[in-house]
């Protein structure tokens, strides 16, 4: 069995990387920030050692004699400008990636984003697709400079690096603003989504196991889409309406009505300190935008699948009900 380093292990994603390695017999090694907090990992028996990534001296000895890094730390926050998105998006990869080169590590994944593809505009490309903005949120952003600007040339010059691109992820445990907005339909409070704004949906489960394949079966320099099959909110949103027995959101405000609301929200906001939900940037991001990505390679090459959207809904909902007290 392995031994791998893993960032973000006290994450959403990262969170589910562990528990799959452990649940096959490798060893895990966790950068966290505050271990008396990480519950979890500790019941898992993974070793936790304090620190950051934006911090490269709390990273050598965690990663040293390792045998793979998993690098799917994030700032992912929407409607929010902070420097940290730049601090742990960027110099965060750079100290992960630099330190990894350094120790000699032979493998090693690193979590981008099919954000990086911006909106696609109803297509579906692949890995060879580039976009080089502007970038509709700073989360876009980060990541690009993070894919294009960090990873990639380290592939180039001989890091044994892939990368892998999850779509939206979704499932217990997430935190994320979608996760809000499903928890808000299960209790009547969610009036709107918006029309023809779309995105490619993977359970967490398939999205870890994705990660997982691509470090046992990924080619060092390539990078995989590991995003999910492809859903309008609208459509999903009524979907997990009918799941879970709740009235489906009634109002679907088009493109051109999201951007009104978001020139309206940025003359706001000088006044106003707005939910991250209802700013500019968060509405032009939900303003008939597609974001997408084929995920046909890493089917081909890594055997990745992801299940369909209502059978993973139906765990999610159940799961959210039952926090809920209503199961």
């Amino acid at each position: 069995m392995a031994k791998y380093f893993v960032t973000g292990a006290t994450g959403f994603i990262g969170g589910e990387i562990v528990k799959q390695l452990v649940g096959r017999g490798h060893k895990v090694v966790a950068l966290v920030r505050a271990p008396e907090r990480a519950t979890m990992l500790k019941a898992l028996g993974v070793e936790m050692h304090s620190g950051d990534i934006t911090d490269r001296e709390t990273l050598k000895t965690p990663m040293t004699g390792v045998d793979g890094v998993f690098h799917v730390a994030a700032w992912y926050k929407v409607g929010v400008r902070e420097p940290l998105a730049d601090q742990i998006n960027v110099d965060g990869t750079r100290n992960v990636l630099q330190t990894m080169r350094a120790l000699e590590i032979p493998r090693g994944v690193y979590t981008s984003t099919v954000a990086v593809f911006s909106d696609t505009k109803g297509l579906v490309p692949d890995e060879t697709y580039r976009y080089d903005g502007p970038h509709l949120s700073q989360y876009d952003r980060t990541k690009w400079i993070a894919h294009y600007r960090v990873a990639q040339p380290k592939m180039d010059d001989g890091l044994p690096l892939s990368i892998v691109m999850p779509g939206l992820v979704y499932g217990p445990g997430d935190t994320s603003g979608m996760h809000t907005a499903m928890v808000d339909l299960l209790r009547g409070r969610l009036p709107m989504t918006p029309a023809r704004t779309a995105f490619c949906w993977a359970h967490v489960e398939d999205t870890a196991r994705g990660h997982i394949l691509a470090m046992e079966k990924g080619r060092p320099g390539e990078t995989y889409v590991i995003a999910g099959p492809r859903h309008a909110f609208e459509e999903a949103f009524a979907l997990a309406a009918t799941l879970a027995r709740v009235r489906a959101p009634m109002l679907h405000p088009g493109p051109r009505v999201m951007r009104a609301m978001a020139v309206l929200m940025q003359a706001a906001e000088r006044f106003l300190t707005l939910p991250a939900a209802l700013t500019p940037e968060a509405l032009r991001v939900l303003a008939g935008t597609t974001y997408f990505g084929s995920n046909e390679k890493a089917v081909r090459e890594l055997g990745f699948t992801a299940r369909p959207l209502e059978e993973g809904l139906a765990q999610t909902l159940e799961h959210e009900l039952r926090l809920l007290g209503r199961v």
